[in-house]
């Protein structure tokens, strides 16, 4: 697929801000599923930021950075970008069939083993700690001698099942153990939940921040600003070597708020231990003690651009819950 994502974050500040700095994770990454045809930033108030600059960050995220210097009462971020998408497929040295309990003892510290960079992700992250009620969940799926796919698939779908999805039950700061609690959350919070199970398992997991393509109702027309960000989670697969030596391991992601596979409907933004990694938007301020916060998503088939569809503009409030 073809897409084009327009993502708009819009700050507005009383009283008016003096010097800001922010970052910003906003450049869709370039995968093996996913190739990045173009992208552009666009920062208002003029005159251009005092400082503006690129770079990749660890896990090989663009993250921008820019410094305000003028006086303004508002901030509008806007990211454009052009995607092609295909469904993503795990390379063929995946050891797709190795029992889980196995892929844990290949994370376990010893002394003298090869260095796997996956293993990054088996630690606690500041949204995803050590907690005995996430081993208590993830138990059921971790059944004995299965697969860590099928533990991840089973995993999946049984948070779709046990979880409502509530925009209004939680926060940025909400502890993942309490969404895990209430039984309800968003996006960020079931990716966080799911991440915590296979930490305390013994097995890596990471945080994947993105936007899927959602579909209007039928005869209505795609409302421009009305999707939002989401987010998931990606297993590691080691390779099929032993001890994962000279072979090839992999990715396979998975989405529990929506109980499947992500496919080529889905644009990867970036990769981290957790949301602290990849937030789209944070920043350090002087002045604007108050601020409200609107954010727009469009996700949309590139023909739909071009065919210039009749199209309504809203805005709808982040599912990230972006930082000032």
């Amino acid at each position: 697929m073809l897409l084009h994502v327009t993502h708009e974050t819009r700050y507005e500040y009383a009283p008016p801000v003096e010097t800001a700095q922010h970052l910003a994770h906003l450049k869709p990454l370039a995968t093996d599923s996913q190739r990045l045809v173009s992208h552009k930033l666009a920062i208002e108030p003029a005159p251009a930021p005092a400082q503006r600059s690129e770079v990749a960050d660890l896990y090989g995220n663009t993250r921008a950075f820019f410094a305000l210097e003028a006086t303004h009462d508002r901030l509008v971020v806007t990211a454009e970008s052009v995607v092609e998408t295909s469904v993503p497929v795990l390379p063929a040295t995946v050891a797709r069939e190795l029992p889980w309990e196995s892929v844990r003892e290949r994370f376990r510290f010893r002394k003298d083993a090869t260095f796997d960079a996956a293993s990054e992700f088996v630690f606690p992250s500041p949204y995803v700690p050590r907690h005995d009620d996430f081993t208590a969940y993830a138990r059921a799926s971790f059944v004995p001698g299965r697969p860590t796919f099928d533990v991840a698939m089973d995993l999946t779908e049984r948070m779709y099942e046990d979880f409502a999805y509530d925009a209004d039950s939680t926060e940025i700061n909400t502890p993942a153990v309490e969404a895990l609690a209430q039984r309800k959350g968003v996006c960020q919070d079931f990716a966080h939940i799911m991440i915590a199970c296979f930490r305390t398992m013994g097995l890596p997991a990471r945080y994947v921040s993105g936007y899927l393509l959602t579909q209007p109702p039928p005869g209505q027309p795609r409302l421009v600003g009305a999707d939002a960000s989401h987010a998931w989670v990606s297993v590691y697969l080691p390779g099929d070597g032993p001890e994962g030596v000279g072979s090839q391991g992999g990715w396979a992601d998975f989405d529990p708020t929506n109980g499947r596979q992500p496919g080529e409907d889905y644009v990867t933004l970036a990769i981290g231990r957790d949301y602290s990694d990849v937030s789209p938007m944070r920043g350090v301020l002087h002045g604007g003690a108050r601020h409200t916060l609107r954010v727009g998503v469009t996700v949309q088939p590139v023909g739909e651009v071009i065919e210039g569809l009749p199209q309504t503009r809203t805005q709808s409030p982040s599912q990230d819950k972006e930082s000032p």
